[in-house]
């Protein structure tokens, strides 16, 4: 199917906070748990990841205006980790928490720029739950990967219902996506839906529990709300304008209001079909809140999403799972992070680790006595991102150790490698004491160094996206993939027919059959049938330049070119008469002769 094909189109019909006790006391012993292992099937696994939503954008977590009933039930309910930690961004939240290891070792270091696709070798959650007989779905944000074999499906998940790039409306997702009645890929074929993208995720999420029931799932539900833009229905929006709450807050909380109502949805349906008390159930942000923490409650913290203070990168993390003796309503103060989940879930699911090096530790230590050792309480942190300019440029493709970093312990937090603050008793990171404690300071730099040394040692490789594969014939290269970074949305391709923005970029690519290609470059996909601003196009392979004259109206320019196999780099261009040059925002790639 092609995308000026018209896709199918389908009808989809208080609580208060616990008192805190000892942790550890309302564990259960390791004996109950071997027995209950016998006495049961393995359990299922949920996990439930919102975009942009932060430790302060719930009710139970202290915000006065925020109606979250179901996610303030579920926290009544589970074991809470209240110093858990992701990355500043989503796509590599996403990358630590499938694989259980640092993003910067599985190559995702940046949200887009060629920097937010999981390498190869990597193997994730459902690839190990897979082997081992799960059924695993996947409805939502992936944001991992939009080409063949990066994508879901070749990573494990045996059902998806997906929208590509960083999210709706974003470079590579379906054209003209505006979050209600959208087009979304259906174990890669697009597929229309009726209703809201989470309404629409959340249906398919019921259907694969259905469908599932009588066997282990595990059920992936990364929501690309609440994330701009901040577009939902009046009825949810509206209730907090009228209590005075601006845009885009007022949208922002309508959207988390509605993820509530759908999470509500997906308990009534585990409980139905008397699965829900055998569900390993976790719900979990992924980076620090983007439209709540500068007008709103953040738990006191300092910054939002994209920082590397707390606010960018503390969330929520819930787990509930009482047939597996791991009792609800209490808190875990001991810092944790994304890295942790994927080895926690095997522990508890009784799956075995896969024999490559995981990063994170098994959080089972601290859900319940088992016998089998300390959670390594001493251990220090590390996040950072580069997706941040300095001195004019964005960082992807020029790493600086400790640049916009923190290594985080118990006690401690080391900003930037400079700043250091004492976050038990300063949460919201205003008093640098760095001076009073240059010991503290000294051995997180060198932490901090040895983890850079070991996660970057493959920085400099390319993500390449394979082209002339039989698996996909036929490749959509778009600028949400450019190195060096280039437009990641359709709202910035939309506005930009002539003046700009005058940006470029370039593909790595892997050409996996020796051959003929034709490549076809347009400004906009074929669905939006837009002439092209600009009067000659250029393509660039490797050291190879050819040019061509743009048509007077031509929406589309096609080169003929021979690629021997290899990996190599593809850029293409638009430019005007005046000097002025803008890359090709979409380019497709087929293989027409093999030779």
């Amino acid at each position: 199917m092609t995308e000026t094909e018209q896709p199918a189109t389908v009808l989809r019909a208080e609580t208060t906070k616990p008192n805190r006790r000892d942790f550890l006391a309302a564990s259960v012993t390791g004996a109950s748990l071997s027995c209950a292992r016998r006495e049961r099937r393995k359990p299922n696994v949920v996990v439930i990841i919102t975009d942009d939503q932060g430790y302060g954008d719930l009710a139970c977590h202290g915000n006065p205006t925020l109606r979250t009933p179901n996610l303030d039930g579920l926290h009544g309910e589970s074991v809470r980790f209240t110093d858990f930690h992701v990355d500043p961004l989503c796509a590599p939240t996403r990358a630590a928490l499938l694989t259980g290891r640092y993003a910067y070792r599985t190559g995702v270091t940046s949200a887009y720029a060629g920097r937010s696709i999981l390498r190869r070798d990597e193997a994730t959650l459902a690839d190990i739950l897979g082997r081992a007989g799960y059924r695993c779905g996947l409805f939502g944000k992936w944001h991992l990967g939009d080409n063949w074999p990066y994508r879901p499906n070749e990573r494990g998940f045996h059902d998806t219902v997906v929208c590509w790039s960083g999210g709706v409306t974003q470079a590579a997702d379906w054209w003209g996506n505006d979050y209600f009645d959208d087009t979304y890929y259906r174990n890669n074929t697009p597929e229309r839906f009726n209703g809201y993208c989470t309404d629409v995720f959340f249906d398919e999420a019921l259907r694969f529990v259905d469908e599932n029931a009588d066997r282990p799932f595990f059920l992936f539900v990364p929501t690309n709300a609440p994330h701009a833009p901040y577009w939902v229905s009046e009825r949810y929006s509206e209730p907090y304008s009228r209590m005075g709450i601006e845009e885009p807050r007022a949208s922002f909380y309508g959207m988390i209001e509605n993820i509530d109502e759908n999470l509500g949805r997906l308990r009534t349906k585990l409980a139905d079909l008397g699965i829900e008390d055998n569900t390993i159930l976790i719900f979990i942000t992924d980076n620090g809140s983007a439209a709540g923490w500068q007008n709103g409650p953040n738990a006191g913290m300092r910054a939002g999403k994209g920082s590397n203070y707390d606010g960018g990168h503390r969330v929520p993390f819930f787990i509930r799972w009482p047939a597996g003796g791991v009792e609800g309503g209490v808190d875990c103060d001991e810092l944790a992070a994304h890295i942790d989940v994927l080895p926690t879930i095997l522990e508890l699911a009784d799956v075995d680790p896969p024999e490559r090096r995981l990063d994170g530790s098994s959080l089972v230590p601290l859900l319940r006595r088992d016998g089998r050792g300390d959670f390594p309480r001493d251990r220090v942190h590390v996040i950072q991102h580069q997706q941040v300019r300095r001195d004019g440029e964005y960082q992807m493709e020029s790493p600086r150790p400790f640049f916009h970093s923190a290594a985080l312990t118990n006690r401690w937090r080391l900003v930037g490698g400079e700043e250091l603050y004492e976050i038990g008793t300063d949460p919201g990171q205003r008093l640098d004491v760095s001076d009073n404690h240059p010991d503290v300071v000294a051995r997180l730099r060198s932490a901090y160094q040895a983890w850079w040394n070991d996660v970057t040692r493959r920085f400099d490789e390319f993500l390449e996206i394979p082209v002339g594969s039989e698996e996909a014939p036929l490749v959509r290269l778009t600028s949400f993939d450019w190195y060096t970074g280039g437009p990641p949305n359709q709202r910035v391709i939309r506005a930009a027919p002539i003046e700009g923005p005058w940006v470029e970029g370039f593909w790595a690519i892997e050409v996996v059959r020796s051959g003929r290609y034709r490549v076809i470059l347009r400004e906009r996909p074929p669905a939006a049938n837009y002439p092209i601003a600009g009067d000659t196009a250029s393509l660039t392979i490797g050291e190879h330049t050819s040019k061509r004259r743009v048509p007077a109206g031509a929406a589309a320019v096609h080169f003929d070119v021979d690629l021997d196999r290899g990996k190599t780099t593809m850029a293409a261009t638009f430019s005007t008469r005046a000097g002025q040059s803008r890359g090709a925002y979409f380019a497709y790639v087929q293989l027409t002769k093999p030779s």
